[in-house]
């Protein structure tokens, strides 16, 4: 009952990777041709558009869901192929507890990196 749970929240996080991964196509790489969230012309990966996106909160919040549905669901994808190696229930904790601790220090690295340029892209809007 337990690895249904996972399971079923690793095909929920795949649905929600497919929203925001298309929501960052749209901006980034049509972007310039839609001139979404790209006030200032040009390419949307320019300096000050990308400030523009970064000081918005909005734009952070998705960035920090995005970067934890991916790991969750990338890690936990690693796990399970890990564990149809049948390894030994001391082998499958080790990995278990590596990559939950790996995870947890990547989605704190990044989620620390948002916020950091959110707060420079804040304070450089004024």
């Amino acid at each position: 009952m337990r690895e249904t749970k996972y399971w079923t929240w690793h095909m929920a996080a795949g649905v929600v990777i497919f929203f925001l991964l298309g929501l960052h196509m749209l901006v980034m790489h049509l972007g310039g041709w839609t001139h979404l969230f790209a006030p200032f012309g040009g390419e949307a990966v320019s300096r000050d558009n990308s400030l523009f996106r970064d000081g918005k909160l909005f734009f952070t919040a998705t960035y920090i869901l995005l970067l934890g549905v991916a790991l969750y669901h990338g890690l936990y994808g690693l796990r399970t192929i890990l564990f149809e190696l049948t390894l030994k229930p001391a082998a499958e904790k080790a990995i278990t507890f590596i990559l939950l601790v790996g995870g947890l220090g990547l989605f704190g690295l990044g989620t620390w990196a948002a916020i950091v340029v959110h707060a420079a892209a804040a304070a450089a809007r004024g």
